[in-house]
């Protein structure tokens, strides 16, 4: 019987060699947005081992929307200069197609590397202004974001379609918009965040208007032929959480729906992000129901992610409807190889460079 995770799946004129994607993993390894020798280690791996989308992580549209000074940006012309030398090597060595993710990390901007202890900067580490919907911070102990006033929200929006325009001439496949986590987009989306009185906030209508808003701009400017999709938290997992208090899967539809209107292709399905004080159920695939609901009450192609491990699992969350791709992260990094491997358990076969051959069980000469 032939694999589901090995069949090939079309999205516009994009048409991905299997449903195995490589998340936007930040590596908080660039220099002033400008990637680097590791973003060609990195991504070149995931080229190599067989995936059939790899992501380059969360890049900020601004130098403001990085969530740490190490993260990549989309927002000059060396940043441009060197992630199309970074997508060049991919394309050189694997069959992968290559999107990216557009971020702005709004009140969770200016926070120092994990492995420096995370947190938000000090005035002597080079913290800089966030900003957000409304002045209030993601936990008392961070910085207070500016909210954003018409002349912020048109910059911020214009630096979507700038940083659009840049990857299509870089020559990326497909865009994903960051609305998960807590960052800025997503910040507008939930009432934990979003307290404005003005046509951006209140009503789930105008809590969606700004995402959408940057959404319609960048679709605007990006190839028809070429996929958009947004990356979204279907749940902020707060204590009995509701709606009008919190985020959650009723008002992940409602946005689903009105993204498809709008020439929408696929939502990456994650969650969480926006609170210290949520309350995660945390196991194997613990977010593939949200993926499987906006699929079938959106129509719109989903992602899974989440403690996706097994090539097993995999095939059976596709196979059960429950999602179109699977995005894999933490997995990857331990296991770059994960495609063969599944290609392996699952009586298929992925991508191996020639140079590789004689060390693949399959492939290797008797």
């Amino acid at each position: 019987m032939t694999s589901k995770l090995f069949s090939p799946f079309a999205l516009r004129g994009l048409t991905l060699p299997n449903r195995i994607v490589v998340s936007p993993m930040c590596q908080y390894s660039a220099a002033e947005g400008t990637v680097g020798d590791w973003h060609i280690m990195h991504l070149g791996q995931f080229a190599a081992g067989g995936a059939g989308l790899i992501m380059v992580e969360a890049s900020g549209v601004e130098a403001a929307g990085r969530i740490t000074p190490g993260c990549v940006g989309l927002y000059s012309d060396a940043n441009e200069a060197a992630l199309a030398r970074v997508v060049g090597f991919c394309r050189d060595h694997g069959q992968a197609k290559i999107g990216i993710q557009l971020a702005h990390a709004g009140r969770k901007a200016s926070t120092n590397l994990p492995w420096r202890g995370g947190g938000p900067l000090g005035p002597d580490e080079g913290a800089w202004q966030t900003f957000g919907p409304s002045a209030l911070p993601f936990d008392p102990s961070w910085h207070t974001p500016q909210a954003l006033d018409r002349a912020g929200l048109d910059r911020i929006k214009a630096g979507f379609v700038q940083a659009a325009q840049r990857a299509e001439r870089i020559g990326f496949d497909l865009i994903e918009i960051h609305s998960a986590h807590g960052y800025l987009l997503h910040s507008f989306l939930s009432p934990l965040s979003n307290r404005r009185e003005d046509d951006y906030g209140g009503s789930l209508e105008n809590r969606l208007r700004f995402p959408l808003e940057v959404f319609e701009a960048v679709r605007a400017v990006w190839p028809e032929d070429k996929p958009l999709g947004l990356r979204v938290s279907a749940s902020d997992w707060m204590p009995n959480g509701w709606a009008p208090d919190s985020w959650t899967i009723e008002g992940t539809v409602a946005l689903a729906k009105a993204l498809k209107d709008r020439g929408c292709d696929f939502m990456d399905v994650s969650s969480g992000g926006n609170s210290p004080d949520q309350k995660i159920d945390l196991g194997p695939g613990y977010q593939t129901h949200f993926a499987a609901e906006v699929r079938r009450e959106s129509g719109l192609a989903t992602m899974a992610v989440g403690q996706v491990t097994a090539p097993v699992q995999a095939e059976t969350i596709l196979k059960t409807g429950q999602a179109d791709l699977i995005a894999l992260a933490r997995g990857l990094l331990y296991d770059p190889r994960w495609p063969w491997h599944a290609a392996e358990a699952l009586g298929e076969k992925a991508f191996c460079p020639p140079q590789y051959w004689r060390g693949h069980p399959s492939l290797a000469p008797r």
